[in-house]
């Protein structure tokens, strides 16, 4: 009887597994197949502003009719010229019209003129934003005060505050170009975590050491060096499931925070393939290596002052272990399964750079004049999908892998990418005038950028400042000439820019994009993550943020 069972128990979890593994390929072929009718709107969009801008020439008339006025407007001035009282007439005339026609457009104070002479661009009303603080509040206060409605309805929620903002960004100002954009960077933005996240899935990392304080530190160090080869996302889902089971018999939340700190976000300061901001900054010109050449030095004291910190946090934790399981022997090996999986990880970080701002041969969409990748997007979508589906079923086994984590940053991200449209607009607006770029000192650019960067994501954030700094002396962002004489005249305002948009980006979940995956991965192993608020409160402020004081203090002020 007792084989009997234990066959049948045997068959049972055969068949589990096997629903287990359809579920999940059904769930990818369903996240791969949704980007059809994504494409489909960005396309039939970019039909409509097509059509928009032909009207718009139709209506001013074809360069060869502009050239031809052109042409008849210098006769006229000859012939000014022959008369001396008509000239003056003329200028006379002309002064005025041009005067009244600036008076006209200062007088447009709710619009912002676009790039290409294209019409302006009405700005949202600040009430615009209370989606976004309506968001921001209910992821947290949701696993708080309502718990089950929230874990049964965020997805809906997130969708419906994101169409809200879009529904009235298109019906409302007529403006497609930011929710496009928008649609854009979250498509790309999914793509590569979800590439990361399955792909690091497969690959099982076994360390068969005591986790002390030392080692501890010394795998958060390696995570931090990793983070600027592989990205901090591909870093953080290599580490995570490792530090865990390194720590299980005495992990406790701090252990992730400051994995989040140091790895998910501070590590990756040192190159632009660690962290997103970076990585924009080097496709606009930013040279690959200006940012590790000058921001070494903040980096190794950032990073020496989080570990020492969190060293003395362990050491207490570890004394109370000892205790309990002193006794435990520990053969020193580690073993790892599922290497092959190291080659997706490879093709993902490869598949980065096949951007149509880096390679003008890279197929694109483009929309009023910007060029959107998709080749990229399906290279790492197919990626997800082939590392799964090849993955060592005991290595995934063993990392207790699931879809959840990915899930949950799907959903909340694509409500914090729609409905954080207006607040970028409106900070980007404002950073950009007259009275903003007064304020832009280096202490305002290292402050500002990495106060938004906290609750907006940091990429956007710092482009935004990036172009504000550079206007500031007359710099245009789009022109990579310019931007190599910013780098070259201005680098302790771009140091400020790029150090804390990536350091700032650990102060909440959803500061950086690895931030909320790491949180995930650990609440699906039992542990007890801090809330949203409680994350910010008891370790953000009182732990990181004098961190980041003391790195304004020593390259900033002194």
């Amino acid at each position: 009887t007792a084989d009997y069972a234990d066959d049948a128990g045997f068959y049972l979890q055969m068949h589990l597994s096997a629903i287990k593994e359809t579920c999940m390929l059904h769930f990818l072929k369903s996240v791969i197949f949704s980007l059809v009718p994504i494409f489909i709107l960005v396309f039939s969009l970019t039909m409509n502003v097509k059509a928009v801008e032909a009207a718009e020439l139709d209506q001013k008339g074809s360069p060869e009719i502009m050239a031809q006025h052109g042409g008849e407007n210098g006769n006229g001035n000859e012939n000014g010229n022959e008369n001396g009282n008509e000239n003056e007439n003329g200028n006379g005339n002309g002064n005025e019209n041009g005067s009244a026609h600036d008076d006209q457009n200062t007088g447009e104070n709710n619009h912002v003129a676009v790039a290409g002479g294209h019409a302006p661009v009405k700005l949202p009303p600040l009430w615009s934003v209370i989606p976004f603080i309506l968001f921001l509040t209910m992821i947290a206060t949701g696993p708080l005060f309502f718990e089950h409605f929230w874990h049964k309805y965020y997805p809906a929620i997130a969708v419906s505050l994101g169409m809200l903002v879009v529904g009235y960004y298109v019906v409302v100002l007529e403006n497609v170009h930011q929710p496009i954009h928008s649609l854009a960077e979250y498509v790309s933005f999914i793509a590569l975590l979800t590439a990361l996240f399955v792909a690091s899935g497969g690959i099982l990392i076994r360390v068969d050491k005591q986790g002390t304080p030392l080692v501890n530190v010394a795998l958060l160090v390696i995570g931090a060096v990793l983070a600027n080869v592989i990205g901090t996302t591909g870093a953080s889902m290599v580490l995570i499931r490792p530090f865990i089971r390194l720590n299980r018999h005495r992990i406790k939340p701090y252990h992730i925070v400051f994995f989040i700190f140091i790895v998910s976000n501070c590590g990756g300061a040192l190159t632009p393939i660690g962290d997103p901001p970076l990585f924009l900054g080097f496709l606009k010109g930013v040279p690959f290596v200006w940012t590790l050449n000058n921001i070494w030095p903040a980096w190794l004291l950032g990073i020496g002052l989080l570990s020492a910190i969190f060293y003395f946090f362990d050491k207490g934790n570890h004394a109370k272990h000892l205790v309990v399981h002193g006794n435990e022997k520990f053969s020193g090996k580690i073993s790892l399964k599922g290497l092959k999986n190291l080659w997706w990880l490879a093709i993902v970080i490869a598949a980065v750079f096949i951007d149509p701002a880096i390679f003008k041969w890279v197929p694109a969409v483009t929309i009023a004049g910007s060029e959107f990748s998709f080749i990229r997007e399906i290279i790492m979508f197919t990626v997800a999908f082939l590392s799964f589906k090849f993955s060592d079923k005991v290595a995934l086994k063993g990392n207790e892998f699931n879809f959840e984590p990915i899930k949950e940053v799907a959903f909340l991200f694509i409500g914090i990418f729609a409905t954080m449209i207006p607040a970028l607009q409106l900070v980007s607006n404002f950073a950009s005038s007259p009275d903003g770029m007064k304020l832009l000192t280096v202490d305002a650019l290292y402050w500002v950028t990495g106060l938004l960067s906290s609750v907006l994501d940091n990429a956007p954030t710092y482009l935004t400042f990036l172009a504000a700094g550079m206007g500031k002396y007359m710099l245009d962002i789009n022109s990579k000439a310019e931007v190599l004489e910013f780098v070259n005249g201005f680098s302790i305002e771009l140091m400020a820019i790029s150090l804390s948009a990536v350091f700032f980006g650990a102060m909440t979940y959803i500061g950086n994009a690895p931030n909320f995956m790491v949180r995930s991965i650990a609440e699906s192993a039992g542990i007890q993550m801090p809330s949203f608020m409680g994350y910010v409160i008891k370790y953000s402020i009182p732990i990181l943020l004098p961190v980041l004081f003391i790195t304004w203090l020593v390259f900033f002020i002194f």
